[in-house]
């Protein structure tokens, strides 16, 4: 994503830093949909398989037998992910994302895939009331970062869960947020993985590593992997496993970590059962 940090934010309420996420991946998405890629990737969702996970995570899924299973994504974004699912015999069944024009993408690549899905536009600190309950929950990378209030979080991700429902979390890591990639010493430490206020983003929210220029500014959070697994484990999720992996699934200036002799953790996945 290339962020660029600015100042240190200071006592905003959940309901303000959601509203700037939001407006924040409202103002990036078109950039989501430029060039070839959007194209080849709405082409490739009409075909039969269509699968966007990688092998950890689809190893994962197929570990916890998501066939056959109802499945909500929280933070789907253009619901790629989602959409994915059904090529492991899952059943895709809601997406909930702030942004509509990142839902708006969605649609058009189930209706590519020929899949009928809910994609819900709702910031997940205020849903509406009368959602179902579901057998999975996937929340992939980056979903974290964005979240202002772990405890609350997980809460809302719990009661979204009908009993003996999976949660699988596929993130990165949050060690690896304490380094910049793009600034002159990249494998020394420039932000503290202790830190308890956001990292302020001011740049346009993209995968692909290069720069498109200034947005209004957007909160980021380093939430370390404690204080993640503490909060699962008190919304009465019971730990089935937490894996670390050295391979990034970050955007490619994070290469740079991988591959080292002294290898630090670069993502990790999480799974609780209810």
């Amino acid at each position: 994503m290339a962020h660029e940090i600015g100042t240190i934010m200071t006592n905003r309420s959940i309901a303000s830093v959601t509203s700037a996420n939001k407006a924040a991946w409202e103002a990036s998405a078109h950039l989501h949909k430029s060039g070839s890629g959007w194209a080849r990737l709405v082409e490739a969702a009409g075909r039969p398989g269509f699968s966007v996970l990688d092998e950890t995570l689809t190893a994962l899924l197929r570990k916890y037998r998501v066939d056959g299973r109802r499945a909500v994504q929280i933070g789907c974004n253009n619901a790629r992910e989602l959409i994915s699912l059904a090529s492991l015999g899952g059943v895709p069944v809601l997406g909930i994302d702030q942004s509509p024009a990142f839902l708006t993408q969605g649609h058009e690549l189930a209706d590519a895939a020929g899949l009928k899905l809910t994609l819900l536009e709702a910031d997940i600190y205020d849903l509406p009331d009368g959602l179902d309950e579901f057998d999975l929950v996937l929340i992939t990378i980056g979903v974290l970062s964005w979240m202002p209030d772990l405890p609350e979080f997980f809460r809302i991700v719990s009661g979204l869960m009908k009993d003996g429902a999976t949660l699988v979390i596929y993130e990165t890591h949050p060690f690896l947020e304490i380094f910049d990639p793009n600034c002159e010493s990249p494998h020394e430490p420039r932000f503290s993985y202790f830190a308890k206020e956001p990292q302020v983003v001011t740049q346009a929210i993209t995968y692909d590593g290069e720069n498109h220029g200034k947005i209004e500014p957007s909160y980021w959070f380093i939430h370390p992997l404690a204080e993640i697994v503490t909060a699962c484990i008190q919304a009465g999720l019971k730990l089935q496993e937490l894996t670390e992996y050295p391979h990034s699934i970050r955007e490619p200036e994070y290469d740079v970590y991988a591959g080292q002799t002294a290898q630090v953790p670069m993502s990790y996945s999480l799974v609780a059962l209810k």
